[in-house]
């Protein structure tokens, strides 16, 4: 089933070339890693030489720096069928966090250049044990101290395939009064992994994406200059708002792919299997399953679509993407559901990906914001427009 939103010649032909070589690359591999919970160093540096070869590294940063130039809508494209299979095995096909653009001076080739060639790789370092999705409760504190900043608290749940060469750490740095109270001001801050008083750990394992790791990061008397200070002192809640509202546009694209994998598997079933001397697509408690998965991915194609389009044009807003993510991440859930109810019993066993598509997908409705916290984002959003 194709994507049904009007793109372009080139665009198609990057759905096709990403395609293949999701087929030839990573979906061989995709249940010895989950298997093995971890993707073998010479597997992942293969994948991102092919990635490199195929013009797919760092496709969301300008060509002027060595990236792939790709706006939003083919980006979307790209992660649609980049999410048919484990985050594992793409995460080494990297997509730098465009925050890095923020960089200046030796910056740019300590961290941007190295990140765009594959020499490094960052994480993205915000959520913590005690806040989660809420960054105004963040407990890690940066204190300036003359030229420096001395660091202490802790970050987890950071996603990264492999162990990461530098941080994109957010910290408080300070407090400003409002009407509403006393605000934290949160800076953004490089910080490499050999750093003293910086350490990573393995976080808990978790059963979805099992091939993509989560990170414990410990500060303690962590010191950093500000020069490595990304941006401007106090503005990271500004730079983390950015990544955050496009990640969901990711995760949601990501979750169409997934469903349109799930739908095709269930409607081979339901038309080849047969019971009661007929095959099962022909009953209603069957069909009206596959019309269901059917609707859900149009709906969240166009959703995604949208929200990339207008991100193409400056005009995306925050409910738009968090609508998007909403929507799809809870539409897979529903899809991957169906598809084991159509398939029975079989749907459940690990000679079949379907149950690994299952678990990936219970995910999609946590990271990146929760759907509580989208639902929340988009009510906001509709009572502000009458001082609710």
């Amino acid at each position: 089933m194709a994507i049904d939103y009007p793109i372009t010649q080139e665009q198609q032909m990057l759905v096709d070339s990403v395609r293949m070589f999701v087929e030839q690359e990573l979906a061989p591999h995709e249940a010895e890693v989950d298997k093995a919970g971890e993707v073998p160093e010479e597997l992942g540096m293969h994948i991102k030489s092919k990635a490199r070869e195929k013009g797919l590294y760092a496709p969301n940063l300008p060509e002027s720096i060595g990236g792939g130039g790709l706006d939003y809508k083919s980006l979307a494209l790209l992660e649609r069928e980049l999410g048919k299979t484990s985050y594992g095995l793409h995460g080494f096909i990297h997509r730098p966090s465009e925050i890095l653009m923020a960089c200046e001076g030796e910056q740019v080739s300590q961290y941007l250049l190295p990140c765009v060639t594959g020499e490094k790789k960052e994480v993205f370092a915000l959520t913590e044990p005690g806040a989660g999705s809420d960054i105004m409760a963040m407990q890690t504190k940066a204190v300036r101290q003359g030229n420096e900043f001395v660091v202490n608290g802790s970050k987890h749940f950071i996603s990264s395939p492999v162990i990461p060469d530098f941080a994109i750490l957010f910290a408080q740095t300070g407090t400003t009064s409002t009407s509403r109270g006393d605000r934290k001001l949160v800076t953004a801050f490089l910080i490499d992994a050999d750093t003293p008083g910086f350490s990573i750990e393995r976080g808990p394992k978790c059963t979805s994406q099992r091939a993509y790791h989560t990170w414990q990061l410990s500060f303690n008397g962590c010191r950093v200059s500000e020069n490595q200070i990304l941006g401007e002192e106090h503005a990271g809640f500004d730079l983390a708002d950015k990544w955050l509202k496009m990640g969901r546009i990711w995760v949601a694209a990501a979750a169409c792919g997934k469903m349109e994998r799930l739908l095709t598997l269930a409607t081979k079933w339901a038309a080849d299997r047969k019971q009661f001397g007929q095959p099962i697509g022909r009953f209603q408690g069957t069909s009206f399953k596959l019309a269901d998965m059917a609707t859900d991915l149009k709906a969240s194609d166009l959703l995604v679509m949208s929200a990339a389009n207008k991100a193409d044009n400056g005009i995306m807003t925050n409910e738009d993407a968090a609508m998007a993510k909403l929507f799809a991440s809870e539409a897979v859930g529903r899809a991957a559901d169906n598809t084991i109810q159509i398939y029975g019993g079989m749907g459940l066993m690990e000679e079949l990906p379907i149950e690994r598509i299952w678990r990936d997908a219970r995910l999609d409705r946590i990271w990146d914001g929760t759907s509580e916290i989208q639902r929340h984002i988009i009510s906001r959003s509709l009572l502000r427009e009458h001082n609710g």
